[in-house]
């Protein structure tokens, strides 16, 4: 079967593929026309796919996550690959395919990876921090092991989150030892929790958001957050005007930084500041490697990113 990021415009493609995203949607011509918005994936990237003239009994057949099999043909949208699909069919039971072979998954374990994160928040000194970050992480639960950070924008695989979170903790443990004036426990405390409630705003199956939450469109995870700071407070009997509360309170609310991006303010302290910037790097860097790793083998150039002002990536030495 050919693997997504091989595949070149022009090129007619008959295979099996996770459906990962559906949407309904209406041509602009009069009338106008119901198709199917795609996105197809496979454990090599994904591509953004069409199903014209969909009829009502495509419209209920596929709901995303899910394997199909699709024959279609790739072709160029706005410099981007797009494949038009000519036939589709949900998998069944006599193909032998398992949705995990088809799912992308972050490079490393995920008990390895709750584990780094549980690690780092035993190793805290302050107890009233770590009691905080301990309940929060409980309220997590399970879902850490399988969440992905987000629906598109960066780390949306199997595990991302907890592979996002475990990434920071590392950067943010050499910007401790580069700036030893920065607060270690904080910093890393934030790092824990500056996107722990995404568990609580997307609803996810296999690494793939499928939906936000009632609570994830109406509040959204810097909320949530906040809110699971100040519960834990309230129940390990400490003050909400303690400052340690309010400085967790004030990195979660504030590492998206700016209003347009979420943030009702902007990072007023060190370690909120560093949070921001440690958050900026670990994502833009996923997203092009990404890139990279999806642009085709014989390819100099990635497709536009859209975290890197929607630059393309050159790709230097690429087999």
């Amino acid at each position: 079967m050919r693997l997504i990021r091989t595949f070149a415009e022009g090129d007619e493609i008959t295979g099996f593929y996770l459906l990962k995203n559906v949407e309904i949607k209406q041509t602009n011509g009069t009338p106008p026309k119901d198709f199917l918005d795609l996105a197809l994936a496979d454990k090599s990237g994904e591509i953004p796919a069409k199903l014209w003239d969909a009829s009502p009994t495509d419209k209920e057949a596929f709901v995303a996550p899910m394997l199909v099999k699709v024959r279609g043909i790739v072709q160029s949208y706005r410099e981007k690959p797009q494949l038009k699909v000519i036939q589709i069919r949900p998998v069944v039971r006599e193909d032998g395919l398992n949705i995990t072979d088809f799912v992308r998954s972050a490079p490393v374990l995920p008990v390895d990876l709750l584990h780094a994160i549980a690690t780092t928040a035993g190793s805290f000194q302050d107890q009233d921090i770590k009691r905080i970050v301990e309940m929060c992480l409980a309220k997590a639960s399970d879902k850490l092991m399988h969440y992905p950070a987000g629906k598109g924008m960066h780390h949306a695989f199997y595990a991302g989150l907890a592979y996002h979170v475990a990434r920071m903790l590392e950067l943010g443990e050499f910007v401790c030892r580069q700036r030893p004036f920065l607060n270690r426990d904080l910093l890393l405390a934030g790092i824990i929790l500056h996107d722990i409630a995404k568990t609580e705003e997307m609803e996810a199956e296999l690494g793939v958001v499928s939906d936000y939450s009632v609570k994830g469109k109406l509040l959204g995870h810097l909320a949530l957050a906040y809110g699971w700071i100040t519960e834990s407070a309230v129940a390990l009997g400490m003050s909400l005007d303690d400052e340690k509360v309010v400085a967790l309170q004030h990195i979660v609310l504030s590492h998206h930084n700016l209003g347009e991006w979420g943030s009702p303010v902007q990072p007023q302290l060190p370690e909120a500041v560093a949070l921001h910037y440690i958050d900026q790097l670990d994502a833009k860097l996923q997203a092009v490697e990404d890139a990279v790793d999806a642009a085709h083998d014989n390819s100099k150039w990635t497709a536009p990113v859209r975290v890197a002002e929607n630059k393309q990536m050159y790709v230097m030495n690429k087999a």
